[in-house]
């Protein structure tokens, strides 16, 4: 022991004749209580600093015997109050967490998932709701057929990165509260791979990937609205040199149809009728998405109708099934009348007893109407 030294057998509560173990289990128990994550007081810093001297020193052969003879290990470094030259701060957290090589990375594979993409395809509205097959032709990053993803040329493969050695980072020393303390970064040469491409591929550059267009069919289901993608998994963009490929994300476009109107598994459209079909009934022949059908206009229809054919709407594209198509009814009125025609009309109007409505000069209507019946309502009687 060190003559003029603190007893660093004492310090960590072990015996003179420990082994490695008893000593790297009993500054892990210290260190957990000391660490300044824990106990931010300068007290505590300063005995953790004292106890991770003491652990240097006595999880180091060498320094150990030093020690043991009564040398100073820790001289060099200004006394055992910090760490000495070289001391890896990869040793506290194999205390810590019983691991090994303080929080080395190592080198990373330079294959990596490629990225999704994204295409937009239009379809009219039948392809909506019954589905349909469509060829489409993207644009994407596939695997260099040259190097097969690889990156280097044929004649040449990758070599070990003669700065970290194959590590894939470096390290360097840093000084903290805490004394000189190593820590570690990717390697600027190989940016973290551990190897570099001398000779890269021509045709790619060294990624293993390249540009090329080609053609998919893919399937619409049933039931796509405005808005729907469809996910193809890999078939996005291959990953750089050799890395698996991402999804390609299908944006379907629904065109506007000129005569149904959909919303939800709803297909609305309009139906003009001639007043007389709406006053005497008729069957008229409508052409839906599914063919020609036979519509019932029941006599005496009125303005605003809605004929309903079940089942003959959009599919549903979660739990299968169709909605229905709701005809909206509209009455045409005539505009222009020759003199037999009116003269019909007026017949009419008398077989019917109906009086002809004319205006009044306090916009009431003739008869009773509604502005005559509210201003008798708040009349004074």
């Amino acid at each position: 022991m060190s003559a003029a030294g603190p007893d660093y057998y004492a310090l960590l509560g072990v015996a003179r004749d420990a082994n490695a173990d008893e000593i790297k289990k009993a500054y892990r128990k210290l260190a957990r209580e000391l660490h300044p994550d824990v106990n931010p007081d300068l007290k505590s810093q300063e005995r953790f600093k004292v106890i991770t001297a003491a652990y240097e020193v006595l999880s180091d052969p060498e320094k150990r015997q030093m020690y043991d003879l009564g040398g100073d290990p820790l001289s060099s470094s200004g006394g055992f109050g910090g760490f000495s030259q070289g001391f890896d701060f990869g040793d506290i957290m194999d205390a810590f967490f019983g691991g090994g090589g303080g929080g080395q990375r190592g080198p990373r594979t330079r294959a990596r998932r490629g990225q999704d993409a994204m295409i937009r395809i239009q379809i009219d509205l039948a392809a909506a709701v019954f589905g349909a097959t469509r060829e489409i032709t993207v644009d994407t990053a596939a695997r260099c057929a040259t190097c097969d993803g690889s990156g280097a040329a044929s004649d040449s493969a990758p070599v070990i990165c003669v700065m970290c050695k194959g590590r894939g980072e470096i390290q360097q020393v840093q000084r903290s509260f805490l004394g000189q303390v190593m820590t570690s970064r990717p390697c600027p040469t190989c940016q973290g791979y551990g190897s570099t491409i001398p000779h890269p591929c021509h045709e790619c550059a060294g990624d293993g990937r390249v540009r090329t267009r080609r053609t998919i069919t893919i399937k619409v289901p049933p039931g796509v609205d405005n808005g729907t993608r469809i996910q193809l998994t890999g078939e996005g963009e291959v990953g750089p040199n050799g890395g698996p490929a991402g999804d390609l994300y299908v944006e379907v476009l629904v065109q506007p149809h000129p005569v149904f109107e959909r919303q939800g598994d709803e297909l609305h459209c309009e139906l003009t009728v001639p007043m007389t079909a709406a006053a005497l009934g008729t069957a008229v022949k409508f052409d839906t998405l599914d063919g020609e059908q036979e519509v019932d206009v029941r006599p005496g229809t009125q303005p605003g109708s809605i004929l309903t054919l079940r089942g003959l709407g959009a599919a549903r594209l979660r739990g299968g099934g169709r909605g229905d198509l709701y005809i909206h009814l509209d009455v045409a009125i005539p505009t222009k009348l020759d003199d037999e025609q009116t003269a019909l009309l007026k017949q009419l109007a008398d077989l019917r007893s109906e009086d002809v409505v004319r205006v009044v000069d306090d916009g009431a209507v003739a008869g009773g109407g509604l502005f005559t019946r509210l201003k008798d309502a708040f009349s004074p009687r």
